[in-house]
Order: structure tokens, then C-alpha cells, then sequence
């Protein structure tokens, strides 16, 4: 089994915490192997394992435990002492008013540590957030990186075949067990039906799956182009699709809601501000992205950005498209005293792209480090721009 030390090692310090611990992510990207994982560490540290207490509500032995009122009771009779316990909710949003249960045990038991995982980040944290009052500590879990997928296939990490599988099929830790494609594409095929199935259609009540399939195609077919609801309207137009406008953002929101896709706003890099038009959207998961996609070949330029993006999400930075005067950055990337910028391209096939690509930061005057990302082999670093092949990159430590 793979550790996932890039999430433990930001929890760890968590573990004694009367905060309430939320790990979301999209389904099936890993949250309940690193649910456990967590246990094994616990149990390490000589904790009786009667004080931990774990419920998974996608199994059928905890089904009548999807009444909340159920929920606590349980809970509270598992409770014998005042020494800590380590309570551990898989899949939570199955629970109908869950939060009041959360918040029930954190103010009545002085000696408890929650932790609780959900798919649908916009519902866990809004929900939580007016209950709870800030008691509680967001993880993002995101399906495998390119370096997890090559510690989990043991394939060779330089390989461009390798890199490639990656880019069409994704980082679903699930989808690894399969070789063939018309494997892969039916496991893919039945984690999406779930999604939508559970978390859009029964969470949201939004039921027309035509519409989710059409928007999603048509988002995936304009990955990391810019966002524009006239053009989806003209396109589900002709699809036979016509549809608010108010309807449309519902869906897409629900879409969002799911994790399924991520809205990427841009950043003025000169007024310093947030700029609410004009966003782009990526996918979560490119195996996703390839069962959806209209055509036969998913556009490599874009799923490489693709890949660069769910990178930089995956080591904690916050990301944003940078608006220069006369152009736009792919990426910056930000955290706590941190910037970085980034350029990403598929090949610098000649003159004209390297100078496409470098010029991009012309308009750029502070120091923050700034990158160029592509496929090929040569350092091509120019002018205090560093040039970095995709893959070393993605290897980084």
C-alpha cells in the first residue's frame, strides 16, 4: 500500500486536536486508505484500541447509523473513560444533518479527536463552517501525483510512456490495478455514474445527467481555455440542450460541488486583485477527462497544463491564472511568503515558441522565481527564467 506522506505529514501534527479534522476529495481518490493509514500511526503510539472508533457509511453494518440522532447515540456509548478518543467518519455527507452530530460530541466530550471524510467539499465546509465556528481544519485530498502513480506502478519514473499513461488515464489509485484500456475506461465509467449518481442527483436533486454529460464534455474539450457561458449556451444549443443561463451556472456549480472540475481564477498581476471573469476550469482527474471527451485525442498541450495545475494544488499552493498588461501567466502559484510563476508548453519546438513562452514574463518586474515547463530534454534557460523538463519537475522532492 502506498503512504501517502505528502497528506500524513500535514496532519500529524493534528492528531491530538479538539479541531475537527476534514479530509475531502474527490471519490475514490484515496481518502479512506489515508483514513487508515492515520489509524496505524495512532495505534503505534500504544492507544487502546477500544478509543478509536471508526464508521465507514458506505458499508451496510453502519446503515442504520445514517440517522444522526443514531449516529451520536452510538458514538456516546463507545465512550467509557475520560482518556482521548479518536473517532473516524468515512464519507460523512451520507448523514443527514452529520454537522449537528460533530458538533455534539466536540462541545460535549472534553477529551475527543474527529475526523471525518466527504466528496463534496462546498457542502462539508459551508455546512460546517456556521456550526462549528472555525473548530475545524480543511485537508485537500487529490488523486495520486505523477511521483505517487510511479511509486505505486513501479514503473519506470522517466519514462515518457509512463508519463503519458498518466496524463490519459489519470492518478484514480484504483484504476492502476488494470492494464487494459477497455478495463479502465469501465472502472472510470463507474466512478463517474457514482458521482453523479450520489453526489449530484441524490445531494443536489439535480437529475438531468444529459446536461451534466454535455457540459462536462464541452469543459473538457476548452480545458484551460476562457470560461464563456455564451459559447456553452450556442454549443448545448445545438446539441438540442437550451437552457437558462441561471440553469447553466447550477449545473456547473454542481459539477464544481463534486469535484469533478476546479474554477481557476485570474490574478491582475499589477492592481493586485482577484478578477471574477474570464476563469478557466480543469479537471480534478484526467482518466475522467478522457471518458468524456468528445474527441478521439484529448489535446496534449492542455492535459499537460493540466497536470502542472493539479501538481501545484497537491503541494499546497494556491493557484491563480496571472493577467500581465498585455497578456496572461499560466500560473502563479502562491503560499505563506512564497510566489512562483509558471509558463507550460509541450514541446519548444522552435525559435518562435521559446520566445512565445519566455516573453510571457516580459511585464513581470519583482524577483519571484520563474519557470518554464515542457517535455523537452535540453535546458533551455534564458534571462533568469529557469527551463525545467515536466517530468524532472514533477519528481521534485
Amino acid at each position: 500500500m502506498l503512504k501517502r506522506e505528502i497528506y500524513l505529514s500535514r496532519i500529524r501534527g493534528f492528531y491530538n486536536s479538539d479541531l475537527v479534522k476534514i479530509l475531502v476529495g474527490i471519490r475514490r481518490c484515496g481518502k479512506s486508505v489515508i483514513l487508515n493509514q492515520i489509524i496505524d500511526e495512532i495505534k503505534k503510539e500504544a492507544i487502546n484500541e477500544q478509543h478509536i472508533i471508526y464508521i465507514n457509511f458506505e458499508l451496510i453494518e453502519f446503515e442504520n447509523l445514517l440517522d444522526y440522532r443514531e449516529l451520536n447515540k452510538y458514538i456516546k456509548e463507545k465512550i467509557k473513560d475520560n482518556k482521548i478518543y479518536y473517532v473516524f467518519l468515512d464519507e460523512i455527507q451520507k448523514v443527514d444533518k452529520f454537522e449537528v452530530v460533530v458538533n455534539s460530541l466536540r462541545a460535549s466530550i472534553p477529551n475527543i479527536s474527529i475526523f471525518i471524510t466527504g466528496s463534496n467539499s462546498k457542502l462539508l465546509s459551508n455546512e460546517l463552517s456556521t456550526v462549528l465556528s472555525g473548530r475545524y481544519v480543511l485537508f485537500n485530498i487529490y488523486p495520486l501525483s505523477y511521483k505517487e502513480f510511479v511509486k505505486l506502478t513501479k514503473k519506470e519514473a522517466r519514462s515518457k510512456e509512463t508519463f503519458f499513461d498518466f496524463v490519459k488515464w489519470g492518478g484514480l489509485p484504483n484504476r492502476t490495478q488494470f492494464t487494459d484500456e477497455s478495463n479502465i475506461k469501465d472502472y472510470l465509467h463507474s466512478v463517474f455514474d457514482s458521482i453523479i449518481l450520489r453526489d449530484v442527483v441524490e445531494r443536489l436533486g439535480l437529475k438531468d445527467i444529459t446536461l451534466f454529460n454535455l457540459l462536462l464534455q464541452y469543459i473538457v474539450d476548452t480545458t484551460g481555455r476562457e470560461f464563456s457561458a455564451d459559447n456553452i449556451m450556442k454549443f448545448l444549443k445545438s446539441e438540442g440542450k437550451s437552457v437558462s443561463t441561471e440553469t447553466l451556472y447550477i449545473y456547473l456549480d454542481a459539477l464544481c460541488k463534486a469535484l469533478i472540475i476546479k474554477k481557476i481564477y485570474r490574478y491582475d498581476i499589477h492592481g493586485k486583485a482577484i478578477l471574477k471573469t474570464l476563469n478557466k476550469y480543469y479537471m480534478t482527474d484526467l482518466g475522467i477527462a478522457q471518458i468524456k471527451n468528445n474527441n478521439f485525442e484529448i489535446n496534449l498541450g492542455f492535459a499537460i497544463e493540466n497536470v502542472v495545475y493539479n501538481e501545484l494544488l497537491e503541494r499546497g499552493y494556491d493557484v491563480y491564472i496571472g493577467k500581465t498588461k498585455n497578456g496572461e501567466i499560466d500560473f502563479i502559484a502562491t503560499k505563506t511568503g512564497e510566489k512562483k510563476y509558471f509558463q507550460v508548453a509541450y514541446l519548444l519546438e522552435n525559435e518562435n515558441v521559446i520566445e512565445r513562452e519566455f516573453s510571457a514574463f516580459d511585464d513581470i518586474d519583482d524577483d519571484f522565481p520563474k519557470y518554464v515547463l515542457s517535455l523537452d530534454e535540453k535546458d533551455l534557460s534564458r534571462n533568469g527564467i529557469t527551463h525545467k523538463n515536466i517530468i524532472d519537475w514533477l519528481l521534485e522532492k
